[in-house]
This record gives structure tokens, sequence and C-alpha cells, in this order.
């Protein structure tokens, strides 16, 4: 499980609390139920085997870097004549005139910059039409452009999902295997927000609890919900449970696009929804300390003060004689020039509590 995980996209070996299905059974596969905007449920681990039974070839799933292709320059007439003979198909033309395209573009015309020249900038006498109109462009974006600020979500995300971007690790011991399947996650945010004081924790998928008992001090937290669900046989069948931390996610029967949940902290309710699963790519991040992996983070808007409008709400008041809202929410100096006198009295009837911005956090 996500908690339970030492590490890598997904961890095998380990036996669910249910049989897989055949292996040439065709319900492994996630077939969409279009109506549900999900998928029949499959088996991760029994997926992942059919799935690598189709791919035959050699380099379907291997995670080494292609080899780079050689530079024209080092390659024998066969193959010069065969690249003549591929342009001049591409581009419908004659084998003279790709020859000609190769001699005028080829590598040994292009032209380094001379010490102290700006690359960005373009010279005044080209003689190329494209050039020439990008000129006019960036010429014309000056003049009229005053500010050009990047998006601070827009950053935020990039250097998120840069992070991992095909990271290998330095001790060979941690690098992600071949054929893996990579699980990914969209995690809601909860209406509220706890600290972190409680280990217990549980996820549900199908009709199973998964409860972290990993720590002594965990207590099982579906139990609640079993009883409540077994009392009046309110229609929601035999509910079961297992340990976290003896399963994995090759061990589950899932539905991608279908919601379930990751309860903590007693409350604190987090719908998770599995989007994709996938095979690792040479690409993916293959450090396999580094998962679980964070690729992008809800965006949560700040709550600004009902006076200023301008900086972030640090009171919240209820029954608040001078709000025109209940509850009503003030930055610092807002609230105490309305609540209070010169003096430090407080004036009307209100309760105020603290408050503390998800968007803070951003």
């Amino acid at each position: 499980m996500a908690e339970g995980d030492p590490g890598g996209p997904t961890c095998s070996g380990l036996t669910g609390g249910r049989d897989p299905l055949p292996s040439g059974s065709s319900c492994n596969f996630p077939e969409y139920e279009l109506p549900e905007l999900n998928t029949r449920a499959f088996h991760v681990g029994t997926f992942g085997e059919l799935w690598r039974g189709r791919l035959r070839g050699a380099d379907d799933l291997s995670l080494k870097e292609p080899q780079a292709p050689a530079l024209p320059g080092f390659r024998g007439c066969a193959d010069s004549a065969g690249e003549d003979a591929a342009v001049a198909r591409d581009l419908g033309c004659s084998l003279e005139a790709a020859a000609e395209l190769k001699a005028v573009c080829g590598f040994d015309r292009l032209k380094c910059l001379e010490e102290g020249q700006d690359p960005e900038a373009i010279p005044e006498d080209t003689d190329l039409v494209t050039l020439g109109a990008r000129k006019r462009l960036m010429e014309h974006r000056e003049e009229t452009l005053t500010i050009d600020r990047a998006c601070r979500q827009e950053t935020f995300a990039y250097e998120m999902e840069s992070h991992a971007i095909g990271k290998r690790p330095e001790n060979s011991a941690d690098l992600v295997e071949e054929g893996e399947l990579i699980l990914s996650l969209n995690i809601l945010y909860p209406v509220i927000f706890h600290k972190d004081l409680y280990k217990s924790a549980f996820f549900y998928f199908e009709g199973i609890f998964y409860n972290d008992k990993r720590y002594p001090e965990c207590r099982d937290l579906s139990r609640t919900i079993i009883e409540w669900s077994e009392s009046h046989d309110r229609g929601y069948g035999k509910f079961q449970t297992a340990t976290m931390e003896d399963v994995t996610f090759n061990d589950l029967y899932i539905k991608l696009g279908f919601p379930y949940l990751y309860c903590h902290q007693g409350d604190c309710e987090h719908v998770v929804v599995i989007t994709d699963i996938r095979f690792v790519h040479r690409d993916d991040c293959l450090d396999r300390t580094l998962y679980p992996l964070l690729i992008k983070k809800h965006w949560l808007w700040t709550r600004k003060c009902f006076v200023c409008k301008m900086y972030t709400a640090r009171w919240v008041t209820n029954n608040d004689s001078f709000a025109p809202e209940d509850p009503c929410f003030f930055c610092d100096v807002c609230f105490r020039m309305l609540h209070y006198d010169s003096e430090g009295n407080k004036l009307g009837e209100f309760l105020a509590y603290p408050y503390v911005d998800p968007g803070t956090f951003n």
C-alpha cells in the first residue's frame, strides 16, 4: 500500500486476500464501463502478468538508454545514399534535389557564434523570411508588453515534475526493475484539515478495509463502520479487513477512475482515484527510494479579508454583530480595528477564532 510500501512503483511477491483470476481471463483487462466512467474491477498483479505476456519484443520493457545514431560524417557511402533516397521519398523530390538539400543544410554548413555574440539576437541582414518575421514579432512584443511574469503555480508544478524525470539511483540495488507497474493516484484534499496526531489509518478498496497496524498505538478505525453496516443490514454486503503492511498494489482488485477512500486521524477522509496504470519507462524516475512520488500538488486559493480584500485572513468570527456574513474572515489589522477600540476593549458581541488558511501552504 502507499504507506506500507517501502518504495518503488509497486512491490511484488505477497499474496492478497483473494486468489487472482486465471491468467487467460479477459476480466483482468480494464474494460471501461462508460455509464459509470470507470473500468470493471481487475486484479493488478494478474493484469501486469498478462500485459508482459503480450509484449514479446526484446526492447518492449527495456529501461536502457537507446544507442545514439552515428553522425552523418562517419557513415559510409551506402548509408549516405540511403539517406538521400529517404529524403527524396519523403519530400517527393528527385535524388539530385535531395543531395543538394543535404549539401546546403548539412552539419558542415552550420556556423558557430563568435565570442561575445548574443545567441538570442537576430541579425539585421538576415535573408530568411521566417527569421525576419520572428524578429519583427519580438520587436513588437518588446514595445507592447510591460511585464512577463511566470505563474508561480506553473513554475512550482514544473519543478515538481522535473525533479525526478529520468533520475537513476546511485546504488544499483535501488533501480526499478523492468516491467514494473506504475499507478497514478489522485488524492483529494479533505474538507477539514487536521494535525498529524494519531497513527491509525486505513485504505478502502472494493469492499476491503486495509488497516495500518505498523505501530503499537494503531487501532482498527474500520470496526465502527463495519458494526454500523451490519447492525441493521444496510445493504452494503459483507465487509472484510486486512492489514495494510501485508498487502501491495499488485494484490488489489481495483477500478480505474473509481473513487476509493483513505482515512486517518479518526475522521480525516481523502477520496483516492486511481487514474492510470502502465509499465515503467526509461524516462520515468527509476530510483525506487523516491516512490511514492509526488508529481503534482493541487492549488488552494487563499481566503482574503472581507474588509480590505487584500490580505490573507487570520481570524474567523461567528455571531458577529459587525459582520454581514457568518462565518466572516478578517486579516489581523482589520479584525482589531473593527472589533476593539484604541485601548484594546472589545466592541460588540462576537466569537473569534484564529484561522490558518490552507492556501498558505502552497
